[in-house]
């Protein structure tokens, strides 16, 4: 069992990684240790990939102006949030170590959903920060290791909203369930909730599960985090239709690439694209067209 142990969250280290479409993404020029995941394309407001993802460093609080120079940097190329994009947080928890991770995942249990509600989490995005439940406890009491706190099936997203698993990728827990946005102020204000909820759980406090009384016992804002952003109808059709085909098409995409899930479904002039992605993380492409027998798949796509 943890033992309490009390830290200053201003002493916490804590990355935020802001999502985003549009701009210039490869043209901003980066401050020392900050990152741009190049790779992490949002879909933007026609449909394509668009933008990119601006990662921190490990920094502290007092370091958060950092913050606000790149994200005026990134908006003077033309970038921009929409529905699609979101703002994480991880915040260190290596002064309680691995032993703190079942009070985590307590923690996770008993608060997410007001977390989730005080930040107005939009529909639109819970696709990307499932729960965490008891089944997830209970197989990492009897197995400890990443692979109990990872999500599996639809939605899609394996890192829950509050992604305890990512102590084991850089000793942190993330905090996913805030919106998009490119506001310093937005984004340092829910930057700090993270900070003092982590450090609340580490002293293992007893918060109350009501939004706007947990925001008073943490002495944080009730308001100022990203508002929710509504999703146009042409992209909520397309996901009612995605998730339509998912059981038809899984027992294909199983016997194709074994332990495998399905990313996204998008339709093409000549079939279905549908991204696979293996247990190691690894995506492929393959295509498949309804013929009078059923469905086939035509082929598999070059990885881009």
């Amino acid at each position: 069992m943890m033992k309490s142990l009390i830290i200053d969250w201003k002493d916490l280290y804590f990355g935020v990684e802001i999502e985003f479409v549009g701009g210039n993404p490869e043209v901003v020029e980066l401050l020392p240790g900050w990152t741009m995941a190049l790779d992490e394309r949002q879909i933007d407001d026609t449909g394509e990939e668009s933008g990119s993802e601006l990662q921190t460093p490990p920094i502290l609080w007092e370091d958060r102006e950092q913050i606000n120079e790149m994200l005026l940097r990134l908006i003077a190329t033309g970038a921009r949030v929409n529905w699609n994009c979101g703002l994480h947080v991880h915040v260190s928890i290596d002064p309680w170590g691995e032993v703190a991770i079942p009070d985590f995942i307590d923690a996770a249990i008993q608060y997410q959903e007001s977390v989730k509600n005080l930040f107005h989490t939009s529909e639109d995005r819970l696709v990307y920060c499932p729960p965490v439940t008891w089944e997830m406890r209970d197989q990492y009491l009897s197995a400890p290791g990443d692979a109990a706190l990872r999500h599996k099936g639809r939605p899609q997203s394996h890192r829950c909203g509050i992604n305890i698993a990512a102590w084991f990728d850089n000793r942190t827990v993330e905090i996913r369930y805030a919106n998009g946005t490119l506001k310093y102020d937005e984004v340092i204000t829910t930057v700090e909730f993270c900070l003092r909820f982590v450090a609340a759980i580490g002293a293992r406090r007893k918060l109350s599960c009501t939004p706007k009384h947990m925001a008073n016992d943490l002495g944080v804002p009730h308001t100022g985090y990203p508002p929710p952003i509504p999703a146009p109808l042409w992209y909520r059709e397309r996901i009612w239709l995605e998730n339509m085909f998912v059981p038809v098409l899984t027992p294909l995409v199983a016997s194709i690439v074994p332990d495998s899930e399905i990313l996204h479904i998008l339709p093409r002039p000549d079939g279905l694209l549908v991204a696979i992605e293996n247990t190691d993380g690894k995506i492929s492409k393959y295509l498949f067209h309804l013929s009078s027998s059923g469905w086939k798949m035509k082929g598999k796509l070059p990885d881009s």
